[in-house]
């Protein structure tokens, strides 16, 4: 038995530290947990909705189509994890985009109305964007043409394309963007294929955001900027070596003091943090959660709490063992004991986080989703990990010292 839990415990160990090993390149290059704004770097904007010219009130659900549309086109601009929020009562869009190298391009592609139509040679509009199934960049057929960005229309689109180009057979009809003449070019034959292409763009890039805002759609109302602040990348890479120096201090306090008091089971909570550390930040990784400095700021908060979990139970331990029980019975009597306030604290704060990252916004969401995560670790951690490695370790001697768990028996 003694010898099958000290292998038991050097497999966990060296398993761990193969764990902790492998993590470390995917969890810190690149391609890693993605960073927020305020860590990485971009441009923040609120984009105020203009009146209609119609003079009818915008309606939440046109502010939903616009939100939509707007994650579509970073989607498509191959920005990473942005955050788009809307502000019904001021009827703003609030778009957060990390990384960026080009902010100016994006604001434009974003405010841009992108209200694609094609007008009769009497300039009479026949044919709207909404009808457009695809748009793509590419190269063109010929040197001639340059960059083109290619249409493919609707099953109504191709229809009404069909008739306005076997009616109009040697006569111009026009494409606009936002009333912006893109090409007036002249029909030689019937297209009834539903395919068409929009020629002499000088760069692949133009012709790529032009494409960006034509298969997104058009806005339901017209969009201008209310606020535009940029982060620099210095400001948040210094602001992350901050909080992971903070974050190290922190846990090395933490790790002193659970020695310190606790002993061997200190030992154990030690250990076990770092397997807690190790599932929470696979689990950010996992589900693309961004991370930001309130977001960091919970994660360390529910390290606090696993930490608490575990002198919870500590305690529980203590008080079995000076009772006159043996560290194995007093192992699973504090166990017993300290899960139902255990799991109590634990319930309550996770509704807490839960109903702030319902009715919050922004870093108040990404601070609540980081303490969800942890508060879900911590729990499966203590009452899995950290009770078989505490089994294995009194395990392994019926005659191992009370004091190694910081209690002298009461006499």
């Amino acid at each position: 038995m003694r010898r099958g839990n000290i292998l038991k415990l050097v497999a966990l160990v060296l398993l761990v530290a193969a764990a902790v090993g492998l993590s470390i390149k995917p969890l810190t290059d690149a391609k890693g947990i993605p960073l927020g704004l305020d860590l990485r770097g971009g441009v923040h904007l609120i984009l105020q909705a203009e009146p209609n010219k119609n003079g009818t009130p915008i309606t939440n659900n046109e502010m939903d189509k616009a939100k939509a549309i707007m994650a579509k086109r970073v989607n498509d601009l191959g920005v990473s994890e942005p955050i788009v929020q809307v502000d019904y009562d001021k009827k703003r869009v609030v778009v957060d985009l990390a990384g960026i190298t080009d902010p100016d391009k994006a604001v434009d592609i974003l405010k841009t109305t992108a209200r694609l139509t094609f007008k009769d040679p009497e300039g009479n509009i026949v044919l709207q964007g909404d009808e457009l199934k695809d748009a793509r960049a590419g190269q063109g057929q010929d040197s001639n043409q340059g960059y083109v960005v290619n249409l493919t229309f609707s099953a109504d689109g191709t229809q009404k394309f069909a008739d306005l180009t076997t009616k109009y057979v040697g006569q111009q009809i026009g494409i606009y963007l936002d009333d912006k003449l893109l090409k007036n070019p002249k029909v030689e034959i019937p297209i009834t294929n539903g395919q068409a292409y929009i020629d002499h763009y000088a760069t692949l890039e133009a012709a790529a955001n032009d494409a960006v805002l034509m298969r997104s759609g058009s806005l339901p109302v017209s969009m201008s900027i209310a606020e535009k602040r940029q982060v620099g990348a210095s400001l948040g890479i210094d602001s992350l070596h901050k909080s992971i120096r903070a974050g190290l201090y922190g846990l090395t306090f933490i790790f002193l003091f659970m020695l310190v008091f606790y002993r061997l089971p200190g030992v154990v909570a030690d250990f076990s943090l770092i397997v807690y550390g190790l599932i929470v930040l696979w689990v950010f990784w996992m589900f693309r959660v961004v991370l930001t400095l309130p977001g960091i700021a919970g994660f360390i908060l529910s390290i606090g709490m696993a930490v608490d979990f575990n002198i919870i139970i500590y305690e529980r331990v203590k008080e079995e063992v000076r009772a006159g029980k043996s560290l194995r019975a007093g192992v699973e009597s504090g166990f017993s004991r300290a899960f139902i306030t255990v799991i109590d604290a634990h319930v309550t704060t996770f509704i807490a986080a839960m109903t702030l990252y319902y009715f919050g916004s922004g870093s108040i969401r990404g601070f609540a989703l980081t303490l969800a995560v942890g508060i879900i670790a911590s729990l499966f951690t203590a009452i899995t990990f950290t009770r078989l490695v505490l089994r294995l370790v009194v395990g392994i001697s019926a005659k191992m010292k009370t004091t190694w768990f910081g209690v002298r028996r009461e006499v």
